[in-house]
């Protein structure tokens, strides 16, 4: 499919008629993993507000019928939507999922599609689903250029909640009246953001997995509480033309997508600060190299340049949220370390994906938490974040 389809598509399952659901499928949803979940998660708030006969408590695993379209990839299913309730009854399911979909025919259920984004298009006029699977980073672009940015195990309805709904109140969100005075007036940049996250969830002993993955969910809330206080009343005020709602609505967007691609890093490099790694010392963090900034350099840009040093005790960290395509990008980095550490958020790979990133010399860092959604036959291959720190350590000494 190209570019163009894909701009049509959007524009056609978009509108007042639509409800959106987008997510990147994780190695559950795709069958990259042992689980054998029946098909892709799908909050339930969202299937029983657009099929409401799924509602039904007192019956076992309720499901509805419907016509299901992933126009991506030319495929048209009967599929179900499934209330799997048997927590209800003593069990540990409470959750609804899209099943029915053919096996790993469907691109939804595809292991190549792990960590995909895909466009769920419902509508409540008619008893059916148009599906996007992109398989392109333009493709996923232009997505996000809509919406901003999503981030795997975060999926996101839209459109969202009416505008001025609060959600619901956790330390992590500031009022107004808790916001420094200038970031009323200017918003905050990431670093700040980040920084103030670590107020909120302090190094209290943890590992830095854990800590890696609480302060990203505190620094999310955090940077949203800063944009409603911030661009509520702006956007409530009104706008004269249509090009300043869209300059406005751009600005937005963009800083969404700013954040995602930093944020990880930055959090990273407060981690490596806590456990005791000295920039400049022990690490480099985006340093000129070779016409590239890779993420970090260990020990240092100096060692790396120095032809003398030896090249078993240089190692180099990407930071990317996603890694599926992505993960070519850092090829071609600091050129002299063969071995690439990728640190991700990624929720799985498929086991050839992970082949190919194995050959060109790639290995995964990848929080605890995370692995268990990785394939089998893959885990044993992953390092977290902790063990990667262990090892900076053992270079140094």
């Amino acid at each position: 499919m190209s570019m163009t389809d894909l701009s049509d598509w959007l524009n056609e399952f978009s509108g007042p008629d639509f409800l959106w659901y987008v997510k990147r499928l994780s190695a559950n949803d795709t069958r990259a993993t042992d689980a054998h979940q029946a098909g892709p998660y799908i909050p339930k708030q969202l299937l029983f507000r657009v099929f409401p006969d799924l509602h039904r408590p007192s019956e076992e695993n309720p499901r509805v019928e419907f016509d299901l379209y992933v126009d991506s990839h030319a495929d048209h299913r009967r599929a179900h939507a499934i209330w799997y309730n048997n927590k209800r009854r003593g069990g540990s399911r409470n959750e609804t999922r899209i099943t029915g979909l053919g096996g790993e025919s469907s691109a939804l259920l595809d292991p190549e599609s792990t960590g995909s984004l895909v466009v769920f298009a419902f509508t409540s006029q008619r008893a059916e689903c148009h599906v996007w699977v992109c398989d392109f980073t333009i493709q996923e672009d232009m997505v996000e250029d809509r919406i901003g940015p999503v981030e795997p195990g975060k999926g996101r309805i839209w459109p969202e909640s009416p505008a001025g709904r609060k959600p619901q109140r956790s330390s992590c969100w500031l009022d107004s009246q808790d916001l420094p005075p200038d970031w009323l007036e200017n918003f905050p940049s990431g670093l700040e953001i980040v920084r103030r996250t670590l107020e909120f969830r302090p190094d209290t002993g943890s590992s830095p997995d854990e800590r890696l993955m609480e302060r990203r969910l505190c620094e999310f809330e955090l940077f949203r509480s800063v944009e409603q206080n911030l661009e509520l009343p702006r956007i409530l005020n009104g706008f004269t033309d249509m090009d300043a709602f869209l300059e406005r609505a751009n600005s937005v967007l963009q800083r969404r997508k700013s954040r995602a691609g930093n944020s990880l890093e930055l959090h990273t490099r407060e981690i490596f600060l806590e456990e005791e790694l000295r920039q400049g010392l022990h690490f480099d963090f985006k340093p000129r190299i070779d016409g590239k900034e890779p993420d970090f350099i260990f020990p240092s840009k100096a060692a790396y340049l120095d032809p003398g040093f030896p090249l078993e005790k240089l190692r180099m960290l990407a930071a990317k949220t996603t890694c599926k395509d992505r993960w070519r990008q850092i090829l071609n980095e600091a050129d002299r370390i063969k071995v690439k550490h990728l640190l991700t958020l990624q929720e799985g790979v498929s086991v050839n994906q992970h082949r190919e990133m194995k050959e060109a010399g790639v290995k995964l860092v990848v929080p605890t938490q995370i692995m268990p959604k990785y394939p089998g036959e893959i885990r044993g291959d992953l390092q977290s974040l902790e063990s990667f720190i262990a090892d900076i350590r053992l270079l140094i000494m």
